[in-house]
Protein backbone atom coordinates (compact mmCIF):
# COMPACT_ATOMS: atom_id res chain seq x y z
CA UNK A 1 0.00 0.00 0.00
CA UNK A 2 2.66 2.09 0.88
CA UNK A 3 4.15 2.26 -2.86
CA UNK A 4 0.81 3.79 -3.70
CA UNK A 5 1.13 6.83 -1.56
CA UNK A 6 2.50 9.46 -4.20
CA UNK A 7 3.73 12.48 -2.08
CA UNK A 8 6.12 13.60 -3.91
CA UNK A 9 3.55 14.62 -6.91
CA UNK A 10 0.88 15.75 -4.14
CA UNK A 11 3.46 18.25 -3.52
CA UNK A 12 3.39 19.41 -7.51
CA UNK A 13 0.04 18.95 -7.40
CA UNK A 14 -1.34 20.90 -4.84
CA UNK A 15 1.55 23.44 -4.15
CA UNK A 16 0.22 26.21 -5.96
CA UNK A 17 -3.01 26.04 -3.97
CA UNK A 18 -1.99 25.19 -0.32
CA UNK A 19 0.08 27.24 2.03
CA UNK A 20 3.47 26.05 3.47
CA UNK A 21 2.57 26.17 7.14
CA UNK A 22 5.16 27.61 9.13
CA UNK A 23 7.49 25.76 11.95
CA UNK A 24 7.77 27.65 15.17
CA UNK A 25 10.23 27.33 18.53
CA UNK A 26 7.93 27.03 21.33
CA UNK A 27 10.22 28.44 24.44
CA UNK A 28 7.37 28.29 26.91
CA UNK A 29 6.01 24.51 26.15
CA UNK A 30 9.79 23.37 26.15
CA UNK A 31 10.48 25.23 29.53
CA UNK A 32 7.25 23.34 30.36
CA UNK A 33 7.90 19.96 29.23
CA UNK A 34 11.90 19.88 29.46
CA UNK A 35 11.81 19.23 25.58
CA UNK A 36 12.69 21.04 22.67
CA UNK A 37 9.26 21.90 21.41
CA UNK A 38 8.10 23.15 17.84
CA UNK A 39 4.97 23.64 16.45
CA UNK A 40 3.78 23.17 12.67
CA UNK A 41 1.11 25.85 12.67
CA UNK A 42 -1.14 23.98 10.41
CA UNK A 43 -4.06 25.52 12.05
CA UNK A 44 -3.34 28.83 10.03
CA UNK A 45 -4.15 26.58 6.66
CA UNK A 46 -6.59 27.69 4.52
CA UNK A 47 -9.91 25.92 5.91
CA UNK A 48 -8.36 26.25 9.45
CA UNK A 49 -7.25 22.58 8.63
CA UNK A 50 -4.65 20.30 7.42
CA UNK A 51 -7.69 18.42 5.55
CA UNK A 52 -7.32 20.69 2.51
CA UNK A 53 -4.12 18.76 1.01
CA UNK A 54 -5.67 15.28 0.70
CA UNK A 55 -8.68 17.14 -0.76
CA UNK A 56 -7.49 18.89 -2.97
CA UNK A 57 -5.25 16.11 -4.10
CA UNK A 58 -7.52 13.84 -4.56
CA UNK A 59 -9.44 16.56 -6.52
CA UNK A 60 -6.53 18.14 -8.58
CA UNK A 61 -6.11 14.08 -10.04
CA UNK A 62 -10.06 14.60 -11.57
CA UNK A 63 -10.32 14.38 -15.32
CA UNK A 64 -12.75 16.55 -17.06
CA UNK A 65 -15.50 14.30 -17.10
CA UNK A 66 -15.14 13.35 -13.84
CA UNK A 67 -14.88 17.02 -12.70
CA UNK A 68 -18.09 17.49 -14.84
CA UNK A 69 -20.33 14.71 -12.68
CA UNK A 70 -18.86 16.46 -9.15
CA UNK A 71 -17.88 15.17 -5.97
CA UNK A 72 -19.52 13.64 -2.69
CA UNK A 73 -17.74 13.80 0.62
CA UNK A 74 -18.57 12.77 4.02
CA UNK A 75 -17.04 14.68 6.93
CA UNK A 76 -17.55 14.88 10.72
CA UNK A 77 -16.93 18.85 9.58
CA UNK A 78 -13.00 19.55 8.89
CA UNK A 79 -12.68 17.62 5.57
CA UNK A 80 -16.39 18.75 4.16
CA UNK A 81 -15.38 22.17 4.78
CA UNK A 82 -12.04 20.91 2.85
CA UNK A 83 -13.84 19.85 0.34
CA UNK A 84 -16.48 22.39 0.09
CA UNK A 85 -12.92 24.96 -0.24
CA UNK A 86 -11.42 22.57 -3.22
CA UNK A 87 -14.33 22.28 -5.34
CA UNK A 88 -15.37 25.77 -4.94
CA UNK A 89 -11.83 26.79 -5.89
CA UNK A 90 -11.36 24.19 -9.10
CA UNK A 91 -15.62 25.09 -10.10
CA UNK A 92 -16.89 21.71 -9.04
CA UNK A 93 -19.63 20.72 -7.64
CA UNK A 94 -19.90 19.41 -4.34
CA UNK A 95 -22.37 17.60 -1.89
CA UNK A 96 -21.41 16.86 1.82
CA UNK A 97 -22.90 14.65 3.75
CA UNK A 98 -22.74 15.21 7.20
CA UNK A 99 -24.26 13.51 10.31
CA UNK A 100 -26.64 15.84 12.16
CA UNK A 101 -24.53 15.34 15.52
CA UNK A 102 -22.25 17.65 13.84
CA UNK A 103 -22.64 21.17 15.59
CA UNK A 104 -24.45 23.77 13.53
CA UNK A 105 -21.76 25.70 12.85
CA UNK A 106 -19.66 23.72 11.01
CA UNK A 107 -22.54 22.51 8.70
CA UNK A 108 -22.79 26.89 8.18
CA UNK A 109 -19.41 26.86 7.18
CA UNK A 110 -19.87 24.12 5.10
CA UNK A 111 -23.01 25.64 3.13
CA UNK A 112 -20.69 29.07 2.99
CA UNK A 113 -18.70 27.84 0.87
CA UNK A 114 -20.72 26.65 -1.45
CA UNK A 115 -21.67 23.01 -1.05
CA UNK A 116 -24.86 21.47 -0.89
CA UNK A 117 -25.06 19.57 3.09
CA UNK A 118 -26.96 16.52 3.40
CA UNK A 119 -27.46 15.78 6.85
CA UNK A 120 -27.82 12.16 7.85
CA UNK A 121 -29.51 10.85 11.37
CA UNK A 122 -26.35 8.61 11.63
CA UNK A 123 -23.32 7.76 13.57
CA UNK A 124 -19.79 9.30 11.55
CA UNK A 125 -19.09 5.61 9.70
CA UNK A 126 -22.36 5.28 8.54
CA UNK A 127 -22.21 8.63 7.16
CA UNK A 128 -19.41 7.38 4.92
CA UNK A 129 -20.89 4.22 3.96
CA UNK A 130 -24.48 6.30 2.87
CA UNK A 131 -21.70 8.71 1.04
CA UNK A 132 -19.50 6.29 -0.67
CA UNK A 133 -23.05 4.57 -1.79
CA UNK A 134 -24.51 7.67 -2.98
CA UNK A 135 -21.31 8.29 -5.37
CA UNK A 136 -21.78 5.12 -6.61
CA UNK A 137 -25.53 5.42 -8.05
CA UNK A 138 -25.00 8.88 -9.28
CA UNK A 139 -21.66 8.91 -10.93
CA UNK A 140 -19.86 11.27 -8.63
CA UNK A 141 -16.35 10.30 -7.20
CA UNK A 142 -16.21 9.81 -3.18
CA UNK A 143 -13.60 11.89 -2.10
CA UNK A 144 -12.90 9.77 1.44
CA UNK A 145 -11.86 11.43 4.59
CA UNK A 146 -8.74 9.06 5.05
CA UNK A 147 -9.16 5.84 2.82
CA UNK A 148 -7.91 7.12 0.11
CA UNK A 149 -4.09 6.80 -1.53
CA UNK A 150 -4.33 10.22 -2.90
CA UNK A 151 -5.86 11.81 0.20
CA UNK A 152 -3.16 9.95 2.13
CA UNK A 153 -0.61 11.92 -0.36
CA UNK A 154 -1.84 14.83 -0.13
CA UNK A 155 -1.73 14.97 4.20
CA UNK A 156 1.90 13.59 3.53
CA UNK A 157 2.64 16.87 2.02
CA UNK A 158 3.04 18.08 5.65
CA UNK A 159 5.52 15.72 7.02
CA UNK A 160 7.49 16.83 3.68
CA UNK A 161 7.40 20.26 4.95
CA UNK A 162 8.84 19.22 8.44
CA UNK A 163 11.84 17.43 6.65
CA UNK A 164 12.50 20.38 5.01
CA UNK A 165 11.94 22.80 8.22
CA UNK A 166 14.03 21.15 10.88
CA UNK A 167 17.24 19.20 10.41
CA UNK A 168 16.47 17.00 12.89
CA UNK A 169 12.95 15.96 15.04
CA UNK A 170 13.09 12.99 17.50
CA UNK A 171 9.72 12.33 17.64
CA UNK A 172 6.35 14.43 16.19
CA UNK A 173 2.97 13.86 17.88
CA UNK A 174 0.10 13.72 15.71
CA UNK A 175 -3.59 13.63 16.42
CA UNK A 176 -5.47 10.43 15.36
CA UNK A 177 -8.54 9.64 13.98
CA UNK A 178 -9.38 7.66 10.39
CA UNK A 179 -5.38 7.69 10.38
CA UNK A 180 -5.02 9.79 6.60
CA UNK A 181 -2.52 12.22 8.46
CA UNK A 182 -0.39 10.18 10.49
CA UNK A 183 0.11 7.60 7.62
CA UNK A 184 0.59 10.20 5.47
CA UNK A 185 3.42 12.75 7.58
CA UNK A 186 4.63 9.06 9.00
CA UNK A 187 5.49 8.14 5.28
CA UNK A 188 6.97 11.15 4.32
CA UNK A 189 9.25 10.95 7.43
CA UNK A 190 10.21 7.81 6.36
CA UNK A 191 12.14 9.21 3.56
CA UNK A 192 13.12 12.66 5.47
CA UNK A 193 13.85 11.97 8.78
CA UNK A 194 13.98 8.25 9.26
CA UNK A 195 14.90 8.24 12.43
CA UNK A 196 11.71 10.66 13.53
CA UNK A 197 9.63 8.46 15.50
CA UNK A 198 5.61 8.77 15.24
CA UNK A 199 3.25 9.16 18.47
CA UNK A 200 -0.39 9.07 17.97
CA UNK A 201 -2.82 10.55 19.89
CA UNK A 202 -6.13 9.50 20.84
CA UNK A 203 -9.20 10.82 22.91
CA UNK A 204 -10.19 7.69 25.50
CA UNK A 205 -13.32 8.77 24.46
CA UNK A 206 -12.80 8.55 21.06
CA UNK A 207 -10.16 5.46 20.35
CA UNK A 208 -11.35 3.34 17.45
CA UNK A 209 -8.24 3.20 15.47
CA UNK A 210 -6.21 3.16 18.89
CA UNK A 211 -8.27 -0.63 19.14
CA UNK A 212 -7.73 -1.54 16.09
CA UNK A 213 -4.49 -2.03 15.62
CA UNK A 214 -4.03 -3.21 19.59
CA UNK A 215 -6.31 -5.76 17.94
CA UNK A 216 -4.83 -6.34 14.69
CA UNK A 217 -7.56 -5.62 12.33
CA UNK A 218 -10.60 -3.44 12.02
CA UNK A 219 -12.98 -3.82 14.79
CA UNK A 220 -15.90 -1.45 16.14
CA UNK A 221 -15.58 0.26 19.31
CA UNK A 222 -17.77 2.34 21.35
CA UNK A 223 -17.49 5.39 21.52
CA UNK A 224 -18.27 9.19 23.36
CA UNK A 225 -18.46 12.23 23.10
CA UNK A 226 -14.82 14.09 23.02
CA UNK A 227 -13.95 17.91 23.06
CA UNK A 228 -11.63 15.85 19.80
CA UNK A 229 -15.06 15.48 17.70
CA UNK A 230 -12.92 15.98 14.16
CA UNK A 231 -11.07 12.59 15.25
CA UNK A 232 -14.55 11.22 16.21
CA UNK A 233 -15.87 8.30 13.98
CA UNK A 234 -15.05 3.96 12.83
CA UNK A 235 -12.78 3.39 10.39
CA UNK A 236 -14.09 2.03 6.97
CA UNK A 237 -13.71 -1.61 6.65
CA UNK A 238 -10.40 -2.54 4.24
CA UNK A 239 -9.08 1.45 4.97
CA UNK A 240 -5.81 2.14 3.00
CA UNK A 241 -4.51 3.96 6.54
CA UNK A 242 -4.81 0.73 8.91
CA UNK A 243 -1.63 -0.97 7.23
CA UNK A 244 -0.13 2.25 7.20
CA UNK A 245 -0.80 3.10 10.49
CA UNK A 246 0.59 -0.03 11.62
CA UNK A 247 3.47 0.49 9.79
CA UNK A 248 4.53 4.00 10.78
CA UNK A 249 3.04 4.62 14.31
CA UNK A 250 6.04 4.30 17.10
CA UNK A 251 3.85 5.23 20.34
CA UNK A 252 0.08 5.63 21.10
CA UNK A 253 -1.58 7.75 23.55
CA UNK A 254 -4.74 8.02 25.09
CA UNK A 255 -6.09 11.60 26.49
CA UNK A 256 -8.56 11.69 28.86
CA UNK A 257 -10.65 14.90 28.50
CA UNK A 258 -9.34 16.67 31.15
CA UNK A 259 -5.53 16.15 29.67
CA UNK A 260 -7.20 17.48 26.03
CA UNK A 261 -8.30 20.84 28.05
CA UNK A 262 -5.20 20.88 29.99
CA UNK A 263 -3.22 20.79 26.37
CA UNK A 264 -5.57 23.35 24.89
CA UNK A 265 -5.36 25.72 28.04
CA UNK A 266 -1.22 25.17 27.94
CA UNK A 267 -0.95 26.08 24.01
CA UNK A 268 -3.23 29.19 25.30
CA UNK A 269 -0.94 30.70 27.85
CA UNK A 270 2.22 29.98 26.45
CA UNK A 271 1.54 30.94 22.62
CA UNK A 272 -2.23 32.51 22.46
CA UNK A 273 -3.13 29.99 19.92
CA UNK A 274 -6.69 28.71 19.98
CA UNK A 275 -7.37 25.43 18.72
CA UNK A 276 -9.73 22.74 18.22
CA UNK A 277 -9.21 19.36 20.27
CA UNK A 278 -7.93 17.63 17.64
CA UNK A 279 -5.15 19.77 18.03
CA UNK A 280 -4.73 20.11 21.54
CA UNK A 281 -4.29 16.58 22.18
CA UNK A 282 -0.74 17.06 20.88
CA UNK A 283 0.05 19.02 23.46
CA UNK A 284 -1.71 17.05 25.87
CA UNK A 285 0.13 13.78 24.74
CA UNK A 286 3.27 15.54 25.10
CA UNK A 287 2.40 17.57 29.10
CA UNK A 288 1.17 13.49 29.38
CA UNK A 289 4.53 11.69 28.61
CA UNK A 290 6.64 14.50 29.01
CA UNK A 291 9.57 12.21 31.30
CA UNK A 292 10.19 10.16 28.19
CA UNK A 293 10.68 13.31 26.04
CA UNK A 294 13.13 15.05 27.77
CA UNK A 295 15.68 16.72 25.91
CA UNK A 296 14.07 15.81 22.59
CA UNK A 297 13.51 17.61 19.76
CA UNK A 298 9.88 17.64 19.20
CA UNK A 299 7.03 18.80 16.99
CA UNK A 300 3.33 19.16 17.72
CA UNK A 301 1.03 18.97 14.87
CA UNK A 302 -1.17 21.51 15.38
CA UNK A 303 -3.69 19.88 13.01
CA UNK A 304 -6.80 22.24 12.91
CA UNK A 305 -8.30 25.11 14.75
CA UNK A 306 -12.34 25.05 13.83
CA UNK A 307 -13.92 24.56 17.39
CA UNK A 308 -17.56 25.54 17.60
CA UNK A 309 -18.48 28.98 19.34
CA UNK A 310 -20.37 26.83 22.06
CA UNK A 311 -17.51 24.85 23.16
CA UNK A 312 -14.99 28.15 23.29
CA UNK A 313 -16.86 30.19 24.98
CA UNK A 314 -16.76 26.97 27.56
CA UNK A 315 -13.04 26.58 26.97
CA UNK A 316 -12.24 30.47 27.61
CA UNK A 317 -14.45 30.23 30.28
CA UNK A 318 -12.17 27.94 32.23
CA UNK A 319 -8.76 30.23 31.81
Amino acid sequence: MAELIDIAAAEHRIRSHVRETPLEHSAGLSALTGAEVYLKLEHTQHTGSFKVRGALNRILALDREERQRGVVTASSGNHGKAVAWSAKRLGIRARVFLSTTVPAAKMAAVRALGAEVVPIERDNLEVEIAARAEAERSGETYVSPYNDPLVVAGQGTLGAELGRQLERIDSVFIAVGGGGLVSGVGLALEEAQPSASIVGCWAKNSQVLYQCLKAGRIIEYPEEPTLSDSTAGGIEPGSVTFPLAQRVIDDMLLLSEAEIRAGFHALLHQEHWIVDGAASMTVAGLLQARAQYQGKRVVLVLCSRNVDDQRLTSLLAET
